[in-house]
C-alpha cells in the first residue's frame, strides 16, 4: 500500500503541466522540494497524518482575540500564551490540569 502511494505520487509530480496552470506547476514544485518529508506518517507509527492537533492548539488563542477583539499588548499576550501551553502540554500527556498548575506556581514558594 505505502509503495503504491509513493508510486503514485512520483508519477504525477513528474506529470508534464501546461504553462496555463501556474499555480498548479507552483504546487508541483514546492511538492517535488518536500516529496521525501510527505508520507513520514507511514513509516512512523507516532507520526500523525494530519495537523489537527496544531490546528487545535491554536483554536483557543484565535477565540480569545474574537472575544476580547485583540490582546492589547505584547505583555498580556505573552503569559496568555505560556499558561495556554502549560494546560495543553497537561492535556496531552493526559496529566491533571489543575495539579500541574498548582505544582507550577508553588515553585516558586520554595
Amino acid at each position: 500500500m505505502r509503495d503504491q502511494l509513493e508510486h503514485l505520487l512520483d508519477k504525477l509530480l513528474k506529470q508534464k503541466l501546461p504553462e496555463r496552470l501556474k499555480k498548479a506547476k507552483t504546487l508541483q514544485k514546492k511538492l517535488l522540494k518536500i516529496r521525501d518529508h510527505l508520507f513520514v506518517f507511514l513509516y512512523h507509527d507516532n507520526v500523525l497524518a494530519d495537523n489537527n492537533g496544531s490546528e487545535q492548539a491554536i483554536r483557543n488563542i484565535k477565540v480569545k482575540q474574537k472575544v476580547s477583539g485583540q490582546f492589547k499588548s505584547v505583555a498580556g499576550a505573552q503569559p496568555f500564551a505560556v499558561i495556554r501551553s502549560i494546560i495543553d502540554t497537561a492535556i496531552k500527556q493526559d496529566l491533571n490540569v489543575f495539579y500541574v498548575l498548582k505544582n507550577i506556581t508553588n515553585l516558586g514558594a520554595e
